[in-house]
């Protein structure tokens, strides 16, 4: 939502995913004279995972293959240079989503409590994560530039 005032920088970043985009969205954000907002996925001790916390940096990058989670930079200066301020760093979701809930205990414990509900459920979340993935290639068509405005500006 920030996104779309087009003067907030945005990140979403998973530092387990991805080291180097997470790197470059805090020097962005921090260099960017204006609203910055990064949000990172981070397992806690909550989440469950199994084999405990000593796994959170696989965690973190399987959340990002599976679609649980996207990186993403959304950069407004890129506007003024002519390019696409929206940056999709994380690729298009493969592997196993419902594996990946199921490697936590909070997922787990609603499969034993309710195995059908629950089923259903991570099914729905595994499409609702692919369906954010192809709404954010929509939102970096929307903001592709347009050479064709440019030119009306300049008569």
């Amino acid at each position: 939502m920030a996104m779309i005032y087009g003067n907030v920088y945005v990140a979403q970043i998973s530092m387990g995913a991805d080291l180097n985009q997470t790197l470059k969205a805090i020097v962005e954000a921090e260099s960017y004279h204006g609203p910055s907002l990064i949000i990172g996925y981070s397992p806690c001790e909550m989440h469950g995972i199994k084999g405990g916390m000593a796994n959170s940096q696989k965690e973190m990058k399987r959340a990002v293959e599976t679609g649980y989670w996207h990186n993403f930079r959304f950069n407004p200066r890129n506007i003024a240079k002519g390019k696409n301020p929206l940056t999709i760093d994380s690729r298009e979701p493969a592997g196993d989503y419902v594996d990946f809930i199921k490697n936590e205990n909070r997922y787990t414990r609603l499969q034993r409590t309710f195995p059908d509900r629950a089923e259903k459920l991570f099914e729905r979340a595994k499409a609702i994560g692919r369906k954010r993935y192809h709404h954010l290639k929509r939102l970096q068509s929307f903001f592709e530039p347009d050479e064709s405005l440019d030119s009306l500006s300049t008569k």
